[in-house]
């Protein structure tokens, strides 16, 4: 199961940054949503995967007893989730306002300060 989750973060991360080397902002927000993903994933991975107990210790134990969930890897995650949530709706402000501003969501229109409206 490792190794699949694994294959499909690569390729998160392969797609994610095709998403973000395009000269269209929302690709570029969607690569930046689908890296993301592929960092959450990846960590959740690298965290190992356990089917078993919860790394609470019950009351007549003294040491958790393998295998257990590791914590930390969770609490890491569900602060990526949210951080990751706030960036892209900030993003997703920004471009909105570029294009009311610049009617275009073309980064190569954009680099032209010609379309400027006052």
């Amino acid at each position: 199961m490792e190794a699949l989750l694994s294959i499909v973060t690569g390729m998160l991360f392969m797609v994610s940054m095709y998403f973000i080397l395009h000269r269209h902002l929302f690709k570029l927000i969607l690569g930046l949503i689908l890296f993301g993903l592929a960092t959450n994933l990846f960590m959740f991975v690298a965290g190992g995967l356990t089917r078993g107990n919860s790394a609470i210790l019950k009351q007549d134990q003294e040491v958790a007893i393998e295998p257990y969930a590791d914590p930390v890897p969770q609490a890491l995650l569900l602060t990526a989730i949210v951080i990751g949530f706030g960036l892209q709706a900030f993003a997703i402000v920004i471009i909105k306002r570029v294009y009311q501003v610049y009617k275009s969501n073309n980064l190569d229109d954009l680099a032209n300060n010609d379309n400027i409206e006052h």
